[in-house]
This record gives structure tokens, sequence and C-alpha cells, in this order.
């Protein structure tokens, strides 16, 4: 099954990925993290397709996929 993982020490929220997401699968979390960002989140892993247009939009490279 496709998945994704986000890296929240790289991720700075710009929001890039969660407009990239055809299924709308990546957010933005509502908490900031430990440096003040609020970071992209990953929900509903059962209908990612693990197409990765979310990660090619990352300026940051810290989404990583996986096609399991």
């Amino acid at each position: 099954m496709p998945h994704i993982t986000i890296d929240e020490a790289r991720c700075k929220g710009c929001g890039l990925c969660t407009i990239a997401c055809p299924k709308t699968l990546v957010s933005l979390s509502e908490t900031p993290n430990s440096l003040g960002f609020t970071v992209a989140v990953f929900a509903g892993p059962e209908k990612c397709t693990g197409c990765a247009l979310c990660a090619e939009m990352c300026p940051d490279v810290a989404i990583s996929v996986f096609k399991e």
C-alpha cells in the first residue's frame, strides 16, 4: 500500500504539498512544531496512490514516498 512520511524537522509549513496532492490527503497541522511551524500531516493512507506529486513539490525534501 503506498504511503508517505513527512520529516517534521525539515518541513517549514509552506503548504505546497497540500496543493499538489490530487486526493487532498496532505494538510497543515493546527498546532505548531517545536520550531513554530505548522507542518504538513498525512491523512488517509488508504486513498494514497503513491503519485509522489507532494514530494516533487516540497522545496525542503521533507516528504518520502513509499510504494510497498
